[in-house]
């Protein structure tokens, strides 16, 4: 197996105000770092989270905190530690990525099914996709590993697409002459 190079955040941030501190965590979240610890965080070092390190850091010097990146790459088990972290956060936001996507699914099935061939409700349910391509898009960014749930994701997004153009037809069918 070859070395993988993981960076480790230590975060403190004083715990008054409090919005300081849950503003970092929630940037470091949205970049996909996993907590390993109190104040301590974990990425792969990869320059997808470039960006999000420099917005969690700006955060921690507003909150008067201290921010430290280090560079690692550990001897022994530690690296399945820091991989088996990193993968099971992705895997559960792939999850609900793709529960989502069962629920968008089952609407247009209702929708059908109730025959609403509306444009107000195509146009919510073009809000719903786009909504649903810009989460994958994000956790595609995330996904610096390349795990294979991915795929099915992008597939499940696919389907979405599909039924969402069947229902636009039923729509315009509908509704023009």
């Amino acid at each position: 197996m070859i070395d993988e190079r993981w960076l480790l955040i230590l975060v403190q941030v004083p715990a008054q105000p409090s919005r300081h501190r849950v503003a970092v965590w929630r940037e470091l979240r949205r970049t996909g770092a996993v907590p390993l610890s109190p104040g301590t965080w974990v990425l792969p070092a990869h320059p997808a989270f470039d960006e999000g390190l420099s917005r969690a850091e700006a955060l921690v010097a507003k909150g008067e905190g201290s921010w430290t990146l280090v560079d690692a790459v550990p001897r022994n088990q530690g690296a399945g530690t820091f991989r088996g972290a990193f993968e099971a956060a992705r895997l559960e936001e792939w999850k609900e990525f793709t529960a989502d996507c069962g629920k968008f699914e089952q609407e247009i099935a209702k929708e059908i099914s109730r025959e609403k061939f509306t444009f107000a409700e195509l146009e919510e349910e073009e809000q719903s996709l786009e909504r649903l391509r810009r989460w994958f898009r994000e956790l595609k960014s995330r996904d610096v590993l390349r795990l294979p749930v991915a795929g099915d994701a992008s597939a499940r997004l696919a389907r979405c697409t599909e039924a969402l153009e069947a229902y636009a037809s039923l729509v315009y069918d509908a509704t023009l002459p």
